[in-house]
């Protein structure tokens, strides 16, 4: 069992549907057994800055490694398109679009909240996939400028950038918009565009699977626009008392 997996399940808390964010985990409440110790033995080792950790379960447990961390991280939050997410995690585990786009919205969700005292740098799947080399060097240079990450000894090269970022694996669901959909709605200019259910459109299953849809819908339009950021956002209330199922 791996660091973050024994983290998120000593703080299921943390991954709660409310939309209210749990408060930080204080260190007599959690005691890093001797791999966390490890960890954060190369986590606060001066000589290895900078360094760069990717988990997305990150965005749960958080909290809990801050208060074990000498110096706070720079965060990097990307996302990537709800039901494009839905349809990977579908192919690849069979879970229902209403699970996977619960979790998408969650997941989302708590990154941005529990990183609203860290300095973060925001970017897109569809940014990256459309402009690599511009858009990672943006990246890469807010990082410096803004969050004080040690700047890279070279600017980045089409070559390297490219042995990172495939293109043709998810460039056209991600970056084209398919002119044959229905527009359901606009949410301040963002279109919000049907979907292809295996459920009849009269049944309860689909009147929940839609629903989280287009709750992760609008705060997808939210975050192309920049409002999700805001310490004041409005995150959809995803207890099932909240859902209506209309």
């Amino acid at each position: 069992m791996d660091l973050v997996h024994k983290i998120v399940i000593g703080v299921p808390i943390l991954y709660g549907l409310n939309r209210n964010v749990p408060s930080k985990i204080s260190k007599n409440k959690f005691v890093p057994d001797n791999e966390m110790k490890k960890a954060l033995a190369f986590l606060n080792n001066k000589n290895v800055y900078p360094w760069m950790q990717k988990d997305p379960r990150m965005c749960i447990t958080l909290p809990t490694w801050l208060p074990f961390l000498d110096t706070k991280p720079a965060v990097l939050f990307t996302y990537r398109h709800p039901f494009h997410v839905a349809l990977s995690l579908e192919h690849r585990q069979k879970m229902p679009y209403e699970q996977s786009l619960r979790i998408w919205i969650v997941y989302n969700m708590r990154a941005i909240q529990n990183s609203k005292d860290l300095c973060m740098v925001t970017s897109s799947n569809s940014a990256v996939l459309t402009d690599p080399l511009t858009e990672v060097q943006r990246i890469s240079d807010d990082l410096t400028t803004k969050c004080n990450v040690p700047e890279p000894p070279h600017r980045l090269e089409n070559e390297i950038v490219n042995r990172f970022v495939d293109t043709s694996l998810q460039h056209a669901k991600d970056t084209k918009k398919d002119d044959n959909k229905v527009i359901w709605m606009q949410h301040n200019g963002c279109d919000i565009e049907e979907y292809t259910s295996i459920f009849p459109t009269n049944t309860l299953q689909f009147k929940k699977e839609k629903e989280i849809y287009m709750k992760a819908m609008i705060v997808f339009c939210d975050l192309e626009s920049g409002l999700a950021y805001k310490s004041d956002y409005a995150w959809p209330n995803l207890t099932y008392e909240a859902l209506t199922y209309q």
